[in-house]
């Protein structure tokens, strides 16, 4: 299996991982249900698939240069470049997102409340950015694996996961953010 196809693979389990750890979290916050244990099972395996899929990506973008003129005919590749833009916003706002948290945690306890705002603002920038690059990338993945053979497929399949994508994004952005106000603003 080539470079691409493998890249390819590890974005489909990135995003099986990704709307099972962000399913979990929002029933975690609206029912403040914490379990360590399952906390890190559905989190580790997206972080380890995140930096594997991102290391590949990274690899044939630069090193292969696979593709790499998508300025030559932007209005056509416009979900190319905001998929390759949210690509790069990703890794620091991941590290941000881990840290969140305790971020907030301290934040509100020190009563930095225009930070913890700040912190609230970036987490739903950093949900915001990975649907997106989750959404534009599926079908991506689909014809690279020789699943998807026609346009007419991958519009159909792209519809899907945009209603998917954009429904896990409202929820989990409700629920954590609703989670994480009560807990640290008792609202």
């Amino acid at each position: 299996m080539n470079s691409k196809k493998c890249n390819a693979v590890l974005s489909l389990l990135t995003f099986i991982t990704m709307f099972v750890h962000m399913g979990y979290s929002a029933y975690a916050y609206v029912t403040f249900y914490y379990n360590p244990v399952l906390t890190k099972a559905f989190s580790i395996p997206l972080a380890v698939l995140t930096c594997l899929h991102g290391v590949f990506g990274m690899c044939a973008l630069f090193l292969k240069s696979d593709g790499t003129r998508a300025d030559l005919y932007p209005r056509k590749n416009v979900r190319t470049i905001i998929q390759r833009i949210s690509a790069a916003m990703i890794f620091p706002l991941l590290i941000l997102h881990i840290n969140t948290f305790s971020l907030l945690q301290t934040t509100s306890s020190e009563g930095q409340y225009l930070l913890f705002w700040v912190l609230i603002a970036v987490q739903l920038l950093f949900y915001i950015v990975l649907i997106v690059h989750a959404a534009l990338s599926f079908s991506k993945a689909l014809i690279t694996l020789g699943l998807l053979r026609t346009a007419k497929a991958q519009k159909a399949i792209d519809r899907v996961i945009y209603c998917l994508c954009g429904a896990l994004l409202a929820i989990t952005s409700f629920a954590v953010v609703k989670g994480q106000l009560t807990m640290f603003l008792h609202i």
